[in-house]
């Protein structure tokens, strides 16, 4: 068997002319989050470049003293480095202080990507808290209809312009976009059309048509939770413990190939330190292979995230979502 290569060696291009690696760290915190500075450093002596945050997780300050001590041993310098960021919902009136409050935490000058994190608005206070502005009914506080409301547009132009006049920004992309929010954007870009779409995405949650919209568009896909939910039920597939038996790595490197392999990018999280260690390599799976894991799902897809704010976006298979109107 031919010696598997390192999914930590791969990049693909973005449609402004930027690279990003095909494999990045998750940084949503564990138990605790002061946990997410050894996981940052034990990822990026690990062969990790693509450090994936956002203001909401809450452990931005974290990773800041994690790249201290990874830049002041020398073991990386920041332009090593792939740094993504987010804004927050409950931030969208904001985006440049958000961003400058990730700056801070972080202890850099500029991030690689900016996101926006939902393509929604709901209430928050100047400074985005509370980020989860929930009515006493459990619903949603917002500050524009989910479904039929376009501030969201306004958001995704304010992040256009920080790219354009300020140094802040190398790159900006949307994350959790249907196509039909993406319909919406896309003739009211000003500038740059996203470079990323971060969505869930794993072989039992099948999205082709997503996947082919994207790329009509030059839009790769990043895939969050690539292992499903809690309990990683997708390391769990007997096929893909059969996969991982054959390339003889394991069942976390079949299910990121799933994707590098497809040329999307994948962003698992583990606070296991072997773990992350042991999620480099990349099997290369062949046509017949990925083709059936993408099948898993089809019968009976399974989302795994199923936030509130989720609802009136526009994705199939959102547990709880009565707001979308799907088409299929």
């Amino acid at each position: 068997m031919a010696q598997n290569k390192f999914a930590t060696e791969i990049t693909f291009d973005l449609n402004d002319g930027s690279k990003i690696p095909a494999l990045g760290i998750g940084t949503v915190p564990p138990d605790d989050p002061s946990q997410v500075k050894d996981i940052i450093i034990t990822a990026v002596k690990a062969g990790f470049r693509l450090i994936d945050t956002a203001w909401y997780y809450g452990t931005e300050k974290y990773i800041g003293e994690a790249l201290k001590e990874l830049f002041d041993e020398g073991v990386v310098k920041r332009e090593d480095l792939f740094i993504t960021t987010k804004v927050w919902h409950s931030f969208w009136h904001s985006p440049e202080k958000s961003l400058d409050t990730s700056l801070s935490d972080l202890g850099i000058d500029y991030v690689d990507l900016f996101l926006q994190h939902w393509p929604i608005c709901s209430k928050g206070g100047p400074d985005g808290t509370p980020s989860k502005p929930m009515a006493d009914d459990e619903n949603v506080k917002y500050d524009d209809d989910p479904v039929t409301g376009t501030k969201f547009i306004d958001v995704y132009n304010a992040i256009e312009d920080i790219k354009a006049n300020t140094n802040k920004v190398r790159s900006v992309g949307v994350s959790n976009y249907s196509i039909t929010k993406l319909k919406q954007l896309l003739p009211k870009v000003k500038h740059f059309v996203p470079v990323v779409n971060q969505i869930e995405y794993h072989p039992q949650l099948p999205q082709q048509d997503l996947v082919d919209f994207c790329a009509e568009h030059k839009i790769l896909i990043e895939a969050y939770s690539p292992v499903g939910g809690t309990g990683a039920p997708v390391l769990k597939i007997p096929y893909v413990k059969e996969l991982a038996d054959k390339y003889g790595v394991t069942v976390n490197e079949i299910v990121n190939a799933y994707h590098i392999c497809e040329g999307r990018i994948a962003i698992p999280r583990s606070s296991n330190y072997d773990r992350i260690k042991n999620m480099v390599r990349l099997p290369k799976l062949n046509k017949e292979e990925l083709s059936a894991l993408y099948k898993i799902g089809e019968g009976h897809p399974v989302r795994y995230v199923n936030d509130p704010w989720g609802y009136g976006i526009g994705f199939k298979w959102w547990k709880g979502d009565t707001l979308s109107k799907i088409e299929d």
